[in-house]
């Protein structure tokens, strides 16, 4: 089913739902109770739930890559350990790095995918699982919603931060590291970009929360903001973002998708905007290798 065909109210229900706002049995029982023309409003809840199988860019065995799990000490963490998703682009390196950080159900498929598209781009990329430490990635998004309600949130941001450094000095890093994520990933980039400072080199969010602004000043990396234009929630942290970016001098763009939705990035579901998210990957791919070749 596509985008123009759901209706706004059953998507306004899957963005509460995303959020853990409401449940799936929630969910579902409002959407029931929807009027809508044409095709059930249940039909079109249904065609919202992510198919991670038909969503595949790039295969674990591409020739390309090679990606394995590694784990890594993570002191102040959730437990003091982690575990990564690690992919090495084909070469001897060394090659610039990058954290891709996964939404609030820890690292499903599609973010993988997402770390095996940046190592065929040249990237060494590390997708790290905030839910290792009590079992990792349950297989559904679901419970891994639930899991991830029940960390500490402060030692989770910590177990990013600690990523971060262990892929930035990796023996085929060069040295240069940058962030991105999605949704609460993308606000752990913004987090990231002011508890690092200088060892962050480049930061692209996708519809995140902002930096605390009286953080701002922390930043030392070149942000690369990204936005979905129908994101309320979201959109309404933009503008104190971008005068404290202007106050404090941080190199900066902000770019806003017309037409799309919260997780337009995501191509499992039918939020995804083709053209919107292949743009802003090409923007992000052109960012990182401006910023962390240097």
């Amino acid at each position: 089913m596509r985008q123009d065909e759901i209706d706004d109210q059953v998507f306004e229900l899957y963005d509460e739902y995303c959020h853990g706002h409401i449940d799936r049995r929630q969910f579902f029982e409002r959407v029931a109770q929807l009027t809508v023309v044409g095709v059930s409003a249940m039909a079109m809840a249904e065609a919202l739930l992510p198919n991670y199988a038909d969503a595949q860019e790039v295969l674990f065995t591409d020739e390309r890559i090679k990606a394995n799990w590694v784990t890594y000490p993570s002191p102040g963490g959730t437990s003091g350990e982690m575990r990564g998703y690690l992919v090495v682009p084909d070469g001897e390196g060394p090659f610039p790095a990058v954290l891709v950080m996964h939404e609030n159900r820890g690292l499903n498929p599609y973010v993988q995918d997402v770390a095996r598209r940046f190592a065929v781009a040249g990237f060494l990329a590390l997708a790290p699982d905030g839910l290792a430490p009590i079992g990792g990635y349950p297989g559904n998004d679901d419970d891994g919603r639930a899991m991830q309600r029940t960390l500490d949130q402060a030692e989770l941001r910590q177990d990013m931060v600690n990523s971060a450094r262990f892929v930035k000095n990796h023996e085929l890093s060069n040295g240069n590291v940058g962030a991105t994520g999605f949704c609460w990933g993308g606000g752990t980039t913004n987090f990231l970009a002011t508890e690092l400072g200088d060892e962050l080199n480049a930061g692209a969010p996708f519809y995140g929360s902002a930096a605390a602004t009286d953080k701002v000043g922390q930043i030392k990396a070149a942000v690369q903001v990204h936005y979905a234009e129908n994101d309320e929630r979201v959109n309404a942290m933009r503008p104190e973002y971008e005068e404290a970016l202007k106050a404090n001098g941080v190199t900066y763009e902000m770019h806003t998708y017309p037409g799309t939705r919260h997780g337009f990035h995501n191509y499992s579901t039918p939020r995804y905007d083709a053209e919107a998210a292949q743009l802003a990957w090409e923007r992000m791919v052109a960012f990182f290798y401006e910023h962390l070749n240097q």
